[in-house]
């Protein structure tokens, strides 16, 4: 209990810190009502903790792999290809996902993602307890749930955005974006350290069960709390000047909103830059878990000890630094923020051939998640909402996330391959970090391209009204305060909504 007290608290002091800094940004008079503060505020924690849990039933596959590997059940090679499938899987469902998302709305979505993923969760948890002994190979029956899990994972973030998208001016955008990656950040947290304290106490089977049942009870909250767009809940919409904000027209067949965003070069070249951030992602948090098993030298590194509460630091730090700059230094413009943090990414690559075999490891692989958190928050989390419209938000985040993912799928693939293997290779192999080359050689070009195209998209903002359907131009509610919002910086809702 104390050592989950002594990781949680520095999260909880950070949050606070940010909560403060967050309320002291300059401010701008607008005339939302309090009761819409409020009830954007309630939607949002909802809606962000649901997405931050599924975080906890995601990656908690990497968590029992140390376990697995440990039983003789799953080696590199098999955890590469179980992730790797469920990644390509996650990528390549956002072309039904998405379109369903904006359908049925991102309330609706996100409640099939909770119930979804709890239910294949608990089909894994429960074959390693009654499944060992059936005959079915571990790995392919992993392989199969996995990806099951993974489909369902994928209405999380197009349901987050597409719902934010009808909550939130443009111009707030980019610390909502920010909140995106702390929402990342605390699902990382989850999962890297509440599974491995469930591990050690209750066995791997519960690292399984226990996330399906958080998940079923975030599926009961958010059905009573979350609702798509300020008039379900009471409230009057208003207009929030993104690339949709005008069009009052019915809503496009999803065929013609794919190719009205597949010509967009702004939505392709923030889908490659993704791409390249969602390889960085995974290369570095799918794998650090097992470069600590492996070289001994890393053993006791405070880093590596404290994985989830790292990341989840350095993750809510990335977000709001991104954020604040986005909107208060570079006019809610989000390539030059992308551009600043791939530059860091970059950095840190390289220095990790210099430090595999001292403490300075884990530093710069920390640092390096803290720009992978920065980027994937402006660029999935924001630019998504304003240049695909809060009518394409689904859509336009399934395009972005589905190139996350495919992203991943190729380092896991790559990765488990080219690393050292305990089975392929043997423990004098393993355990000699000069042999550990491969890891910043597979990633260095990746950042390489992911920093040309940040440079590329620089000056890249959003015009109001850029992705009509066909309807006639809407005016902003009376008293919505989007004019306001429109012309100046942040907004004075959302630092409370972040509080």
């Amino acid at each position: 209990m104390k050592e989950f007290i002594l990781q949680l608290l520095p999260i909880l002091i950070l949050l606070g810190v940010i909560g403060v800094v967050v309320k002291r940004l300059p401010k701008v008079e607008i005339t939302h009502s309090l009761a819409f503060v409020r009830r954007r505020r309630l939607n949002w924690v909802v809606l962000g903790l649901a997405y931050a849990f599924l975080y906890f039933g995601r990656y908690n596959l990497t968590v029992a792999k140390v376990q697995l590997d440990a039983e003789g059940l799953m080696s590199n090679s098999d955890f590469g290809m179980i992730f790797g499938i469920g990644a390509i899987t996650y990528g390549c469902s956002f072309l039904i996902n998405g379109p369903l998302c904006d359908k049925l709305g991102g309330r609706t979505t996100m409640l099939i993602a909770l119930a979804g993923s709890s239910f294949a969760n608990l089909l894994m948890g429960l074959f390693l307890v009654f499944g060992r002994d059936s005959g079915i190979n571990l790995t392919t029956a992993f392989t199969v749930l996995y990806a099951v899990n993974m489909y369902f994972q994928s209405f999380g973030a197009v349901s987050i955005i597409k719902v934010n998208a009808f909550w939130f001016h443009v111009r707030e955008r980019g610390v909502i974006g920010g909140m995106f990656g702390i929402l990342i950040s605390l699902g990382v947290y989850f999962a890297y350290d509440w599974n491995p304290i469930i591990l050690k106490n209750l066995g791997v089977n519960y690292v399984f069960l226990i996330p399906s049942a958080v998940l079923f009870v975030m599926f009961v909250v958010s059905f009573f709390v979350i609702r798509d767009n300020p008039s379900k809940a009471g409230l009057e919409d208003f207009n929030t000047g993104d690339a949709t904000s005008d069009d009052t027209g019915p809503q496009l067949k999803a065929i013609q909103v794919f190719k009205k965003l597949l010509s967009n070069p702004i939505i392709l070249t923030v889908a490659a830059i993704e791409f390249c951030s969602g390889y960085m992602r995974n290369a570095i948090m799918q794998w650090g878990p097992t470069v600590q098993k492996m070289l001994a030298v890393h053993k006791d590194d405070f880093v590596f000890s404290n994985w989830g509460m790292v990341l989840c630091v350095v993750g809510i730090f990335a977000g709001i630094f991104a954020g604040i700059i986005s909107d208060y230094v570079f006019k809610s413009r989000r390539g030059p923020v992308a551009a600043i943090l791939y530059m860091g990414m970059l950095a840190g690559t390289i220095a990790i051939f210099f430090v595999l075999d001292n403490v300075f490891l884990g530093i710069s692989l920390a640092f390096i998640m803290l720009c992978v958190f920065g980027v994937h928050g402006m660029l999935s989390g924001t630019a998504t909402m304003d240049f695909g419209g809060s009518k394409n938000a689904g859509i336009a985040t399934g395009i972005i996330d589905a190139f996350v993912y495919l992203g991943t799928g190729l380092q896991a693939f790559i990765l488990g391959a080219v690393l050292p293997d305990m089975t392929r290779d043997g423990i004098e192999v393993v355990s000699d970090p000069a042999n550990w080359w491969a890891w910043p050689m597979a990633m260095l070009p990746v950042v390489v391209v992911g920093l040309f195209l940040c440079i590329r998209i620089w000056n890249a903002s959003v015009k109001p009204g850029a992705q009509k359907g066909g309807g006639k131009g809407g005016a902003p509610s009376p008293g919505s305060g989007s004019e306001a919002a429109s012309d100046s910086g942040e907004s004075a809702e959302a630092a409370e909504a972040t509080a």
